[in-house]
């Protein structure tokens, strides 16, 4: 069975993305929330520069979406080529 890397692409990045937006917009709304967390995006990712207004948000949240989404179409295309070569009757 094959994976369809353009869905796999698309989950990963959303989800990704979505985990920084909620957590970044939680640490705007309570204040000190997860900024352990948030500072980890900030080593990662250029531009970003830890918990801070709506801009950071948004920042850290493409970041992530694009992130998410080159380790799916990774994960997905290594998936198929392993499962390429254990493939059995075919």
């Amino acid at each position: 069975m094959k994976l369809n890397i353009k869905s796999l692409t698309l989950a990963a990045g959303l989800t990704w993305g979505g985990v920084f937006f909620i957590t970044a917009l939680a640490n705007l709304i309570f204040d000190g929330y997860a900024s352990v967390f948030l500072d980890f995006g900030a080593s990662i990712y250029p531009g970003y520069h830890g918990p801070g207004g709506f801009g950071s948000v948004i920042v850290v949240t493409l970041y992530a979406l694009l992130d998410g989404a080159v380790f799916g179409a990774v994960l997905g295309w290594l998936y198929n080529k392993f499962a390429e070569g254990t493939a059995t009757g075919s």
